[in-house]
């Protein structure tokens, strides 16, 4: 296998320079999972997943509750695809991306125009740390990246700083079941290098490349910043489709350890030890 010194998500950008088409059709809008209502209808091609991961957004959406003339704070969001989707489907909504990582904040500026009468802003900022001072915001969004900021209760009391008065805080996370957790712990420990040359490292400082807790611990942080629990949606087994596409990219490009880690995550997710959910939190 090509051995390559730079991580598969981090070289993305200029993998689209490049033209590569598979990484632009998988990853040119979204970089998460997909989500298949029927994971038995998964195809395995691109163009489909390129649909679940779209899909994903919007059940994730679904679960905030969005509606027009919203003000709607997506943290961590990558090249932009989820104010993207909300673009394309809701009218009257103020549209703020949050991001870290400047070179997928230029692909989401480019990509991503306003329509609907909805506005749209894109901004580069530590999700615990973000430079917006009232609290404007209906819903918080935070897809599939909260594991890798540097701290989930600081980002917590962030979301609610900007929320208004009963607005909602949504995420998806991957979270190990209760008696995986501990077992999880370990291993985590173990494979945060390999994860890290396979996603890549954060940007922030102090924050590790994958950090998944469990639902109590979620529990706890909510309690400690002012928030309720609300709602959980296990969607595990609408995920799983993704694996094998992504491994399937990562065998092309990558090296051994980039496909280990990818296959690492699927044997524990089919497992049912970590589960794939939507959380809905609202203020307390």
């Amino acid at each position: 296998m090509t051995q390559t010194s730079t991580a598969y998500f981090d070289n993305l950008p200029e993998k689209f320079e490049e033209g590569n088409q598979e990484a632009l059709a998988a990853f040119g809008k979204h970089i998460h999972w997909g989500y298949w209502e029927n994971p038995k209808t998964a195809t395995g091609n691109l163009d489909d997943f390129a649909v679940a991961a779209d899909n994903l957004s919007k059940k994730v959406c679904q679960a905030a509750s969005i509606e027009n003339n919203q003000n709607i704070l997506d943290v961590g969001c990558g090249f932009g695809g989820t104010i993207s989707w909300l673009n394309d489907n809701f009218n009257h909504l103020n549209l703020v991306g949050v991001n870290i990582d400047a070179q997928q904040l230029v692909r989401a500026r480019e990509k991503v125009l306003p329509q609907g009468n909805n506005t749209i802003d894109f901004i580069e900022a530590n999700a615990c740390q973000i430079p917006l001072m009232q609290p404007d915001f209906d819903r918080v969004l935070a897809l599939e990246c909260i594991f890798s900021f540097p701290s989930r209760e600081q980002f917590f009391k962030e979301a609610y700083r900007l929320l208004k008065e009963e607005g909602k805080l949504t995420i998806c996370d991957f979270l190990p079941t209760k008696n995986f957790a501990g077992i999880w712990q370990w291993i985590e420990h173990k494979i945060n290098p390999l994860v890290g040359q396979t996603y890549g490292k954060p940007k922030a400082k102090n924050a590790l490349p994958i950090n998944f807790i469990p639902i109590s611990k979620y529990e706890e942080i909510a309690k400690k910043t002012g928030f309720k629990l609300r709602k959980i949606e296990d969607i595990n087994r609408n995920t799983l489709p993704t694996y094998p596409l992504v491994n399937r990219l990562m065998c092309q490009d990558g090296d051994d350890n980039m496909v280990r880690s990818t296959q690492g995550l699927e044997f524990v997710s089919k497992l049912g030890l970590i589960r794939y959910m939507i959380l809905d939190f609202e203020k307390d």
